[in-house]
């Protein structure tokens, strides 16, 4: 049963850097809300000191709460965030905030009424990208029409590492999920798409940063590999049996 009203949750791995900033960012906002809330950090494999990072700022701030995913991949994270969570509305929240967390308004009552995920666009009418070189948005934009084309039709931007679910749709998705890499979030929209829940975009302003742990042509080759995988798991009925 959901207890606060928004979780925050953010996978970082390798984050002993950027992760500071973040956090401090985050409590800076959550303290001129009026709701409840709570962070869920979860470290997921590091090299470096991104959870005892983690750990000090828990030391300080009540409402963060920081978990360690044996298992490497982003999505391992964001499943046990997402299933960690007490949250009303569970916002999944990439390390780097390339998306300013005022943004995180757009995607809750009362700017956003009965929609059951939303996920930040930068592709919708009303939003805006800056510094993002030119491969980088043509590679993004190639990969979300095989995206479109294989597994989603309809959705502009499913890459984008912000997305909000509430609870109980969150709870369901996340138990069938299988993917553990850059994709996992193609596959859980994929699985709340075939189970009727409603996916909206919401138009962010977005910053590119240069330190981005994503390769374009590894990267999108696993990625494309991964659709393949989404098609057949469905076909094979994985989707219809917790994972």
């Amino acid at each position: 049963m959901a207890s606060l009203f928004l979780s925050i949750i953010i996978p970082a791995y390798n984050e002993e850097d950027r992760l500071p900033y973040t956090l401090e960012q985050i409590f800076l906002f959550l303290k001129e809300q009026s709701y409840t809330a709570e962070v869920l950090v979860v470290e997921n494999g590091s090299r470096d000191r991104t959870f005892e990072i983690a750990s000090e700022f828990a030391k300080h701030y009540p409402n963060l709460s920081v978990f360690q995913e044996k298992q490497k991949g982003k999505g391992n994270a964001v499943r046990l965030g997402m299933l960690k969570a007490r949250g009303e509305y569970r916002f999944m929240c990439d390390a780097d905030l390339s998306m300013p967390i005022a943004e995180v308004k757009k995607f809750l009552p009362p700017a956003l009424n009965d929609v059951d995920i939303a996920i930040a666009s930068r592709e919708v009418q009303g939003a805006v990208r800056y510094n993002e070189p030119y491969l980088r948005h043509l590679t993004g934009r190639v990969f979300n029409t095989l995206i479109r084309l294989l597994v989603l039709p309809g959705l502009q931007d499913t890459q984008c590492g912000f997305k909000c679910f509430r609870a109980q749709v969150a709870e369901d998705v996340f138990r069938y999920q299988r993917l553990t890499g850059w994709s996992f979030d193609v596959e859980v929209l994929y699985i709340a798409q075939r189970k009727g829940y409603q996916i909206r975009e919401v138009p962010i302003h977005w910053y590119f940063k240069a330190d981005t742990k994503i390769s374009i042509l590894k990267d999108s080759w696993k990625m494309f590999l991964d659709l393949l995988t989404i098609r057949l798991n469905a076909s094979r009925g994985l989707y219809d049996h917790e994972n």
